[in-house]
């Protein structure tokens, strides 16, 4: 996140602090990352216009032509299509490494730009401006510093920006990559499942890329599975929808929770993706919201009045007002998604069913939602 704000305040002299520089380097066809983002058409716009959607290989992307969510009762379903919609993709799907690469090959020789990595910060004093300790003992000062560091985000804490929320789901999505039989069709399926999500995204050829949302007990169990037997529990509970499945890339498990800062500003201090907010991945809005903090902050800072400092309060707060909205509304539907589907119950599975199945037969309420998730 912060590699792509500093693409975005370009004319402005940044410094990026980073734990390592990402690898810039060849990506193995054969090789594909268990983790996978699922950008919007505007996320990728904005990756157009810092120049980085462009030097990611083709053979990498894959677009997202239709949608289609299961709910927990055999005829409970929602779709979406592309051509409906009338645009040429949905979302398409990215690996984070590939992604990574881009962005930093982007930034390779980009003016007013200075790279420190590897380091990691150690102190942060806020006055008249900012000033960053790292831990070998170098000094950084700037008029202002962004928190573009991650959940646990060391510039949230180090300002005494509180974490209002900050709970954990109660669950851990498990991620690995699978060949499977049948075309996908470049459909992206999603399975609720009575709390549990199951996603299967399209990855070139006859790949996909699962992310399945379990409480940490049933995570751990797929965990321990060998990969014959792990593809036939994904194939099992996905219907077998595209066949036969057989792992490409071992699993892994990031356990969930989420997260909304107090607030997002303060004098000389900004945060932006996941450092302010951190939500279920099961709409995969995740990096697009904290690509979309990149692009709005990145346009205020630079588009600013010649008598407004970087890191005044009054300009940051344009930031924080132009964000919250999205914010939250983004934060509201999913928290409520979770709820709404993991709820127990015959009366709750009747209602969340019936309301997804409702929606399906809704075209203005379907395209209503369709043009939020392209944004």
């Amino acid at each position: 996140m912060g590699a792509s704000l500093a693409r975005a305040a370009r004319g402005l002299s940044v410094a990026l602090v980073a734990g390592a520089r990402a690898p810039v380097s060849s990506v193995a066809p054969d090789s594909y990352d268990a983790r996978v983002y699922a950008l919007s058409p505007g996320s990728v716009a904005f990756l157009r216009a810092i120049k980085v959607w462009d030097s990611i290989p083709a053979e990498r992307l894959t677009p997202i032509h239709a949608m289609r969510v299961r709910g927990d009762a055999p005829d409970a379903c929602l779709e979406f299509d592309a051509y409906r919609a009338g645009v040429p993709e949905l979302a398409w799907i990215v690996e984070d490494r590939v992604l990574q690469e881009a962005i930093w090959r982007a930034l390779a020789g980009q003016d007013h730009l200075e790279i420190v990595a590897p380091a990691r910060c150690a102190g942060l004093e806020l006055g008249e401006s900012a000033r960053v300790t790292l831990a070998d003992g170098r000094t950084l000062e700037a008029d202002l510093v962004v928190g573009a560091d991650g959940a646990d985000s060391f510039v949230r804490n180090a300002a005494g920006i509180t974490a209002g929320e900050k709970k954990t789901y109660g669950q851990t999505a498990v991620v690995a990559n699978f060949a499977c039989e049948c075309p996908h069709g470049n459909a992206a399926f999603q399975w609720f499942q009575g709390g549990p999500v199951l996603a299967l995204l399209p990855l070139p050829g006859n790949r996909v890329s699962m992310v399945w949302s379990v409480p940490p007990e049933r995570a751990a169990q797929l965990m321990a599975l060998g990969a014959q037997a792990l593809a036939q529990e994904v194939q099992a509970a996905s219907k077998a929808a595209l066949g036969t499945l057989a792992v490409i890339s071992p699993a892994q498990a990031f356990a969930l929770r989420r997260i909304s800062a107090g607030r997002m500003v303060l004098p000389h201090v900004a945060l932006a993706g996941d450092a302010a907010h951190v939500v279920h991945p099961l709409a995969g809005q995740g990096l697009n919201l904290g690509l979309q903090d990149a692009q709005c902050l990145g346009a205020i800072l630079t588009g600013r009045e010649p008598v407004r400092r970087p890191g005044d309060l009054a300009l940051l707060r344009r930031y924080e007002r132009e964000r919250s909205e999205a914010i939250l509304a983004m934060r509201a539907a999913v928290n409520g998604l979770h709820a709404l589907f993991g709820a127990e119950g015959p009366a709750a599975r009747r209602m969340r069913n019936f309301g997804l199945s409702l929606t399906d037969r809704m075209p203005v309420l379907k395209n209503f939602l369709m043009r939020h998730a392209l944004h």
